[in-house]
């Protein structure tokens, strides 16, 4: 599979920002407005998935987790950040589908749905995380 790079600008702020807060608070907030902005491209790739076929409409979910093969894949590729949610299928089934093989022609449903939805996606991202960094500081300042 080919490694998508998305690179967003004037973001820094936010990164000073959330970084300023508690660890395990930024993380919540980090892993809400993902998991938030994520779920249109996860409704987007189901629409997209073939209903019939060994249920994989129903595997398409947003999370945080990965199943063991996914986990040391992603652990080859890449170092941890600080926060991280995943789009897509733990069936074994999707890559064939999304690819295709000797036998069955690719039918994709995560890469038009990424194609659709990545902007969006950002977008949704940067203006929700003001919101929620500005909520979980005014929260915090109650609480002091």
């Amino acid at each position: 599979m080919a490694k998508q790079t998305v690179r967003i600008d004037g973001l820094k702020e936010l990164e000073t920002v959330l970084s300023s807060l508690p660890r395990a608070t930024g993380k919540k907030v980090a892993r809400d407005v993902l998991k938030d902005a994520a779920e249109p491209m996860a409704r987007s790739a189901r629409q997209l998935a073939p209903k019939d076929e060994y249920h994989l409409y129903e595997s398409i979910d947003v999370s945080t987790r990965l199943n063991s093969r996914q986990r040391s894949l992603h652990r080859q590729e890449n170092s941890q950040s600080f926060q991280e949610m995943f789009v897509g299928t733990n069936n074994p089934a999707g890559v064939q589908q999304e690819f295709g093989n000797e036998l069955h022609p690719a039918q994709p449903f995560m890469r038009p749905a990424w194609d659709s939805e990545k902007m969006p996606t950002l977008y949704r991202i940067a203006n929700s995380l003001w919101f929620h960094i500005e909520k979980a500081a005014r929260r915090l300042a109650r609480k002091r």
